[in-house]
């Protein structure tokens, strides 16, 4: 039986003067912990780099069985019909229209998604929803979702819904994760629903079960068993286990 193939979203270094190492040059990359986490989930990850073709990009994300959007840079406000509230909060509009073709063509080829963090954010706001551009300047009272200096030492709990498919992974209403944002969905998208809240009732987590569609705010990938905090925190491994085990069955590879 052949594995799992997943089609990684990557992030784009753009061309900086400081950066002696491919000069002027653009640069495709992930994160090495997103790719161990879905491979320790019995998949094969396969990064899909940014092609100016975008019949390239649906015909990559043909050869392979999922898509999982992840991390990096804000999603442009204007994805979701807004001019930014802060020069800063402009976000990367190249990024998001690549991740939006690959998008439409996973949803097109009938493929299961799962968003991660900036993931979960592209997802809601491709889809007819809107996000926060900054949680603690626009949600009075708010936790501190993103602290720079302690990075993914930040932490919350966030309370799971029972009926959703994060659930059963870990067998309690509420976990402890890390959190590494500072923008977050405020109205959800169109079939999408809310699978986990933190304290303040930022949605943590959302998906659309039916389509096989899921995303989660925290990042899983970190909290494996190299994690410092591994003893404490809820393991990331089952949600991507559980996303595996959904496009094997999809795919009639079970």
């Amino acid at each position: 039986m052949r594995p799992v193939l997943i089609g990684m979203s990557c992030g784009t270094s753009y061309p900086d003067p400081s950066r002696l190492l491919f000069l002027g040059k653009s640069l495709d990359y992930g994160e090495q912990r997103l790719s161990a986490a879905l491979a320790r989930a019995g998949a094969l990850p396969f990064l899909l780099p940014v092609l100016p073709d975008t019949s390239a990009l649906v015909a990559l994300v043909e050869r392979v069985d999922a898509l999982v959007l992840s991390g990096g840079s804000d999603v442009a406000p204007g994805v979701y019909g807004e001019a930014p509230l802060r020069p800063e909060w402009a976000g990367d509009p190249a990024r998001d229209a690549y991740e939006q073709v690959l998008l439409g063509a996973a949803l097109a080829q009938g493929k299961p998604v799962l968003g991660v963090c900036r993931g979960v954010q592209l997802l809601n706001a491709a889809l007819g929803g809107s996000l926060y551009q900054d949680i603690g300047y626009q949600v009075p009272g708010a936790l501190v979702h993103r602290d720079a200096a302690r990075y993914d030492d930040n932490e919350h709990t966030v309370r799971l819904c029972v009926e959703s498919w994060l659930a059963p992974l870990y067998g309690e209403r509420e976990i402890l994760v890390n959190s590494v944002h500072h923008q977050a969905i405020k109205a959800l998208a169109p079939g999408l629903r809310a699978c986990a809240w933190a304290p303040d009732g930022i949605i943590e987590a959302a998906a659309d079960e039916r389509r096989d569609i899921y995303g989660v705010q925290w990042h899983p990938e970190w909290l494996d068993p190299e994690s410092p905090h591994f003893a404490r925190r809820a393991p990331g491994d089952p949600v991507f286990a559980a996303f595996v085990a959904r496009v094997r069955a999809r795919a009639g590879l079970a």
